[in-house]
């Protein structure tokens, strides 16, 4: 059976830098009947496991470390006995919510993550945060971007560990050169493609951020 993509939208809340907000988190699961991956595991670690049912997790990939994509990462790793991947330059956001207790595993740029007969190929594409990584899946004809890019634009670059030019140099070179009907699939809000995306790098320029 091939792989597929199922997607949960969960609730909660992201802090940085002082500051709290209310957020809506899309944590995607690819995989088949038998197995899968979770692409950050966001709030409700309850829902994320009815989800997957009976399947069995091979890891729980994390875009990023802000902490509304790890926040359930560790009790559904406990649950299931998953491992949890970060690029190692996100260990000190990660360290900022779980002080005492690190990822499992690091994830490093061109590694290959398989699930279920798909290849997930990890992008480092650092900006919104310096470990900040896409998976390219081109078996799937997608790829999964967290908060680098959105549909209208790069991720957030106005808090810590962030830059502008970096995100839109990673987007760029990594992202807009991917085949153009590839589709985006983000870490907030809806998905979209590289070729909807792609015509609009000089107008993110100009705005700036």
């Amino acid at each position: 059976m091939a792989a597929r993509i199922d997607h949960l939208v969960t609730s909660g809340t992201f802090s940085l830098d002082g500051g709290t907000w209310d957020v809506d988190n899309n944590v995607w699961i690819v995989g088949d009947d038998t197995e899968a991956i979770v692409v950050d595991a966001a709030h409700d670690a309850d829902a994320i496991a009815a989800a997957l049912g009976g399947r069995r997790l091979v890891a729980i990939v994390s875009t990023h470390a802000h902490n509304d994509h790890i926040d359930a990462a560790p009790a559904l790793a406990a649950r299931t006995g998953a491992p949890i991947l970060l690029h190692g330059d996100d260990l000190p956001l990660w360290k900022q919510t779980y002080p005492e207790r690190a990822p499992d595993g690091e994830l490093t740029d061109g590694q290959v993550v398989a699930v279920a007969g798909t290849e997930l190929t990890v992008l480092h594409t650092p900006g919104h945060a310096p470990g900040a990584v896409c998976l390219y899946a081109p078996g799937l004809g997608t790829v999964f971007t967290g908060d680098t890019l959105f549909q209208g634009g790069p991720g957030a670059t106005g808090r810590s560990f962030s830059d502008f030019p970096t995100i839109v140099g990673s987007i760029r070179d990594r992202l807009l050169t991917l085949p153009p009907e590839t589709v985006v699939r983000t870490g907030h809000g809806d998905s979209t493609t590289i070729g909807a995306e792609a015509p609009h790098l000089d107008e993110w320029i100009a705005r700036g951020h």
